[in-house]
């Protein structure tokens, strides 16, 4: 499948793909859609691909839905949204937060309705301090989807989870950092380098043991505290019979450097 809306490729364990719209703030068509699921799939099946990292071209993240995907004239029939979410929405999220390896993101500028929560399905997300976030669905009359409603009260708690679905209010890069909603803000010019930095660093590292620690973290949000011994214990044993983990070892007893494959 050719690519017309993102980009993407892979190179030394990394696997880059940035969204492609830059005239439209990188908003959701369905094409975008389709060549985001394909090259995800790609990533999914490659023997390479170590680590993803997502971003966007131009001045923004991601604007969220095109609406003139879902324009709604006067007389006409009304949109199915949830199919919409159904078919393309929630097959990416869940893919971005369940992928066996660490997940990047890298956001430039505008992050809006959709194109801010993506990010909080991600795993180590960086910001350049230009960027902002924005709960924008309150605005049209419509419900935060992708994860959101349920990743917001989670990271800044209940009160403030409201106050960003309710109100809409633009946030800033700073004040998402201090949230907890993002990992890091970076100078606007190295966002791009700081996030290849990060992404080639953990391309090197035991990812079959990172992917088991994200399923852990992930877990733990809806476990017992029972369960997630259980689950330490079960994932613990598959770690312990990985060749990372062997390699590891042996690189700590003979003093070099150990070169992880990820399996």
């Amino acid at each position: 499948m050719s690519f017309e809306h993102i980009l993407f490729s892979i190179d030394n364990g990394v696997a880059t793909l940035s969204l492609n719209r830059p005239g439209q703030l990188n908003s959701f068509n369905t094409q975008m859609h389709l060549e985001v699921r394909e090259a995800l799939k790609q990533v999914r099946a490659s023997d390479e691909a170590r680590v993803l990292l997502l971003t966007g071209e131009g001045r923004g993240f991601c604007a969220g839905q095109d609406l003139s995907d879902r324009n709604v004239a006067p007389g006409s029939a009304m949109p199915d949204l949830g199919e919409s979410i159904e078919k393309y929405y929630n097959p990416m999220i869940r893919t971005l937060r369940d992928l066996p390896m660490p997940v990047i993101c890298a956001v430039n500028g505008v992050a809006a309705g959709a194109g801010a929560n993506i990010p909080l399905a991600c795993d180590l997300t960086l910001a350049a301090r230009s960027a902002s976030f924005i709960q924008a669905f309150c605005k049209i009359g419509l419900v935060p989807d992708s994860g959101g409603t349920w990743s917001l009260p989670r990271l800044v708690g209940m009160a403030k989870a409201k106050a960003l679905a309710l109100l809409g209010e633009r946030i800033s890069a700073e004040q998402a950092e201090q949230l907890g909603l993002i990992y890091r803000v970076v100078e606007d010019n190295e966002l791009r380098d700081e996030a290849l930095k990060l992404a080639r660093h953990l391309a090197t590292q035991p990812t079959y043991g990172l992917a088991l620690i994200k399923r852990a973290l992930n877990a733990s949000m809806h476990n017992s505290f029972d369960e997630q011994l259980e689950l330490e214990r079960d994932l613990q044993r598959l770690a312990g019979r990985s060749e990372d983990y062997r390699e590891g070892v042996s690189a700590f007893m003979n003093k070099t450097t150990p070169q992880f494959k990820g399996k």
